[in-house]
């Protein structure tokens, strides 16, 4: 069995932490080969590593001394190396990594020695082979990775070195100058390796025990999801809920691999396990049949009528849809009537826009009167187990109407593991408790 591991900058913001990771790899020889971030912040008001990273850049690039903050960057890992009891001489490293760095070095390149020195401590921490991520992670000219590339090259490390460490974050383009991905971009080199190796679970570790079911500042200390699709993970993603960067979750959903988000400071825990489909069905997903529940605050609602509007439908909405593109503004939503629809979109985006769209709607002689209002918040319900069982969207309509939530909009995926309504903002929170406290509890 091959397990591929990647850890977070929490899990690696101290020796301490150090520790734990060293604890989980020794208690499975089945993971070989571990991916790490930079360090992260070990108290709410520290920095994080890459932070101070591209803040050194930000100081280079206008000519500002940037002596202080890579000396703070030092004395972190010079604190982890000796509490670990290392001996690579860490800080030799780091400042040959800085000696010749001027206005022309890259951001990326600066950006990237986070994972980078990160990944030699913890190299020999674990008695593994250190694996710059320069080496094997290839990007094009165009900034896409080239897989083909990318693979053989890994291949041939694997074959050589057993057991290994590489830096998430970034690899190289193929004139050897650094590339990052974006931010959350160790996410996806562990994703990529896991898939290149074909290896049988890839494990995500960080500082919560999977995904959790409504975001914990709306409901104190809600359930984790144990088991989740990759298509109920992307609905849950599209509407707020912080989970995993998008790319990191392609590369292991085209080949089937497990997924698993586990938390490094509660390593007893099984977290949460995504795959594309699960042959069997727990009995308690059956009977609770939500999954999870995310929302999103702020969306503004143009209402449009026309008398007897029939068959001009079809060229109203276009109109209508071309002028929404002419400005910008993505939408979210489309509920229609008889002689009416609406187009739901974000608040933010027609700030500076709203009287001139208003007013060319009002000059569309196809429209007998429109209005706008906001002030309006969505909440989706995800769970693949409301699929073709009757009864569910009343279910959950009879909860929010028992308690007095009023709902606007109305919208169910055509896969039927979604259904998402429109609120009042102000009864956002309470609707997401209720849906929580009536469904999930």
């Amino acid at each position: 069995m091959l397990k591929v591991v990647k850890f977070g900058g929490t899990s690696l913001s101290d020796s301490k932490q150090f520790a734990k990771v060293r604890r989980i790899v020794e208690t499975d020889d089945s993971r070989k080969v571990i991916v790490v971030s930079a360090p992260g912040r070990r108290e709410t008001k520290d920095n994080k590593i890459t932070d101070l990273l591209y803040l050194c850049h930000a100081h280079i690039k206008y000519d500002v001394e940037f002596d202080r903050i890579l000396g703070m960057i030092k004395e972190r890992y010079i604190e982890i190396r000796d509490e670990c009891a290392l001996k690579i001489d860490i800080g030799k490293i780091i400042d040959k990594a800085f000696e010749n760095i001027d206005k022309n070095t890259s951001q990326d390149y600066i950006a990237s020695r986070g994972e980078y020195f990160s990944a030699m401590l913890m190299a020999e921490y674990l008695g593994y082979k250190f694996v710059d991520a320069a080496e094997w992670i290839t990007f094009g000219y165009d900034g896409r990775v080239d897989y083909k590339a990318t693979e053989e090259k890994l291949r041939d490390l694997q074959g050589i070195y057993e057991k290994i460490v590489t830096p998430g974050f970034y690899g190289s383009y193929p004139n050897d100058e650094i590339k990052v991905f974006s931010r959350g971009g160790s996410d996806i080199t562990g994703a990529i390796a896991a898939a290149l190796l074909g290896a049988d679970v890839y494990e995500n570790w960080t500082d919560v025990s999977g995904i959790l079911m409504v975001d914990p500042r709306i409901v104190d200390k809600p359930k984790t999801i144990a088991r989740v699709t990759y298509d109920e993970l992307r609905e849950l993603s599209y509407m707020g809920a912080s989970v995993l960067h998008e790319d990191a979750v392609f590369p292991v959903r085209v080949k089937d691999i497990p997924l698993n988000i586990r938390n490094t400071n509660d390593p007893d825990n099984p977290g949460t396990i995504i795959r594309e489909s699960f042959e069997d069905e727990l009995e308690e997903e059956y009977e609770r049949f939500i999954t999870g529940i995310a929302g999103k605050k702020d969306f503004s609602i143009v209402n449009i009528y026309k008398n007897r509007m029939g068959s001009a439908k079809n060229r109203l909405l276009r109109d209508v849809l071309e002028l929404f593109e002419k400005y910008d503004i993505p939408i979210e939503q489309i509920p229609s009537g008889v002689d009416s629809f609406s187009v739901l979109f974000p608040s933010e985006c027609i700030k500076a826009k709203k009287y001139d769209l208003m007013a060319a709607l009002r000059n569309n002689e196809n429209i007998d009167s429109c209005d706008l209002s906001d002030g309006i918040s969505l909440i989706a319900i995800v769970g693949r187990q409301m699929a073709y069982r009757a009864g569910i969207s009343g279910k959950i309509f009879k909860a929010l109407g028992d308690n007095n939530v009023n709902i606007r909009t109305i919208e169910q995926g055509a896969d039927e593991i979604n259904i998402i309504v429109g609120v009042f903002t102000e009864d956002f929170e309470r609707a997401i408790k209720i849906l929580y406290e009536s469904f999930a509890m």
